[in-house]
């Protein structure tokens, strides 16, 4: 596996869109598993690239086994003076637990903070046995599998992660990081998500884009809380469905 684009991608050429690096995309995270499509991958590297003149990082809250990270980071090689900031609860095999009707949800121990996820929006079983289990035949975590992810495509001086929830981006800002994009990726339940755009949306730079995935899918928590958080908002200037399941919004210019 690679991570080095071709001739055809140099920081001096303009937003990138065609075709050819949609196909390099799609050969770069051929072997990483998530559920992230291609379509969407770029769209995400071309909003991360157009927007570098805003200055700031990129930022990630459900980040899996480093599918749309590897997109990101990409991206931060191309801009240049950007991290890509990682946010996922990466649970391990015995996070996770069978609910009696036959789906799963999570229970993670974060420095000795139990955080549960996927209370509402379960994970049904099939998705479960056949994208899930067999992860942990070849890592011990998730952790492990994104880590050796971003390793496996030479990222490791552009990304950087974390182990918890979107709290985190609150302390990254309280640490002066600014975003100019943030990719909400994480619990898809109505609650979760709200806290999801709460937490980031203030260290989102004016003019940044705050991105979905599963938007205007079955997950109606999603869809829920893009309406109330977002375009009901008076912080976001510009609001729009992107590919099949992407949902952007920009931040307010002041």
């Amino acid at each position: 596996m690679s991570a080095r684009f071709g001739g055809a991608l140099e920081p001096t050429q303009p937003a990138v869109t065609s075709s050819s690096v949609a196909s390099q995309l799609e050969k770069a995270v051929a072997d990483v598993p998530g559920w992230t499509p291609v379509d969407q991958l770029l769209s995400l590297f071309n909003l991360a690239v157009a927007s570098a003149h805003l200055g700031g990082d990129l930022l990630e809250i459900g980040s899996w086994c480093g599918r749309s990270a590897v997109a990101l980071g990409l991206a931060a090689r191309i801009t240049g003076e950007t991290r890509v900031h990682c946010i996922d609860l990466f649970p391990a095999r015995e996070d996770w637990r069978q609910n009696p009707d036959g789906t799963y949800s999570m229970r993670v121990s974060v420095r000795g903070e139990a955080i549960e996820a996927y209370e509402t929006t379960t994970v049904w079983r099939e998705p479960f046995d056949r994208d899930i289990a067999p992860l942990y035949a070849t890592h011990a975590s998730v952790h492990d599998f994104f880590r050796s992810t971003i390793q496996a495509y030479e990222l490791t001086d552009l990304v950087t992660d974390y182990r918890g929830t979107s709290e985190i981006s609150r302390t990254l800002h309280a640490r002066s990081h600014r975003f100019r994009l943030a990719f909400i990726d994480g619990d898809h339940g109505y609650e979760a998500v709200c806290r999801d755009i709460a937490n980031v949306e203030p260290a989102l730079l004016p003019g940044g884009w705050l991105c979905f995935d599963d938007a205007c899918t079955t997950y109606d928590g999603v869809d829920r809380a893009i309406r109330d958080r977002v375009i009901s908002s008076p912080a976001f200037d510009l609001a729009h469905h992107v590919t099949r399941k992407l949902f952007v919004a920009r931040k307010r210019l002041r």
